[in-house]
């Protein structure tokens, strides 16, 4: 090969490597943390590139999607951040090609689902309860079961739409030597303070029962951290009235982080309906006063239903030493 010819292939080299560096910034986004990593190292641009990806991954699980950052911490090993897929709102079951990093701007997905055509919504002005409304759709319980929603004439700026309206609390990411990645307060959290909802692909019960067979074969490996929730609803017979399966492994927000705790944790969990959604919405207040830096924690179930599940770290005076899990 002559010096001429060389030079011509180093030419289209530079040039090929030219365009990847102008287009890293779209391309990279799309890229898990071990394909991030095997291109950091192929040359000082897009070593560039990459570490800052990384960063903005490291200081914000939400990629901008809801009010406040919530940056990781971890001082336990060299993971710096938890992959997946970041919603604010339930999606169904999807093989998604969305980048990582969910782009710059404030994304405000429809809330709702599923609607119901026709059903019967407020057309108030105001529902705000210090205004005196008389709103149909508003619970007057210390915690709110019912939000105006998609069939009703307010906007978001509704004063009944509290746990639309996204995180209101500063949070983070912290982990954990024994339990991993935990959601804890970034801020003192006062009682009866909405915190976040559950999100993720809502299933069906097979498809539930189907993931959870396959989670429970990777998780034997014990580098594996399924985020299933299973939440049944009962009548008062006892009898189950509405089973909901979310799967927040691969897309969810931060309620993933939350661990179980066997004394019941500092987070009450409530179903809230949204008049003309069909299906309610698995949300999280705060039980009691919440500080700064403590970790927040929710009951799974109840432990009995399962006597060999995975062991428990929640440290609480009650601790069973197992983690509540069903046949799900």
């Amino acid at each position: 090969m002559d010096k001429q010819q060389r030079t011509g292939e180093s030419e289209k080299d530079d040039d090929g490597a030219g365009i990847l560096c102008r287009f890293a910034h779209l391309l990279f986004p799309y890229l898990e943390p071990a394909g991030l990593a095997s291109v950091s190292a192929t040359c000082k641009v897009l070593h560039v590139v990459s570490k800052a990806i990384t960063s903005s991954r490291i200081s914000d699980a939400s990629r901008c999607l809801e009010n406040y950052p919530i940056p990781f911490f971890n001082s336990v090993d060299s993971e710096l951040y938890a992959n997946f897929i970041y919603s604010p709102a339930q999606t169904l079951p999807t093989s998604p090609s969305i980048p990582w990093g969910g782009g710059s701007g404030r994304v405000k997905p429809d809330p709702f689902l599923v609607r119901v055509e026709g059903a019967y919504g407020c057309d108030c002005e105001s529902c705000d309860l210090d205004s005196g409304s008389n709103c149909a759709c508003m619970d007057f319980s210390e915690l709110p079961t019912r939000e105006c929603g998609p069939s009703c004439g307010c906007g978001l700026e509704c004063g009944n739409r509290l746990t639309q309206k996204g995180i209101s609390v500063k949070l983070k990411v912290v982990k954990d030597r024994r339990k991993g990645w935990s959601l804890c307060a970034a801020e003192f959290i006062p009682k009866g303070k909405f915190i976040c909802q559950y999100t993720g692909e809502l299933l069906t019960t097979e498809e539930a029962r189907n993931r959870q067979r396959l989670y429970d074969k990777l998780s034997k490996s014990g580098h594996f951290s399924p985020a299933l929730l299973v939440v049944k609803e009962h009548l008062p017979s006892g009898n189950a009235c509405i089973r909901i399966n979310i799967d927040a492994t691969r897309i969810g927000n931060i309620a993933r982080f939350i661990n179980h705790s066997c004394d019941g944790g500092n987070l009450s969990t409530l179903i809230v309906r949204s008049s003309g959604a069909l299906l309610p919405r698995v949300c999280f207040f705060s039980s009691r006063v919440i500080l700064e830096n403590e970790e927040l924690a929710f009951s799974y179930g109840d432990t009995t239903v399962n006597s060999t599940g995975s062991q428990c770290f929640c440290s609480s005076a009650c601790c069973s030493g197992i983690l509540p899990a069903e046949n799900t």
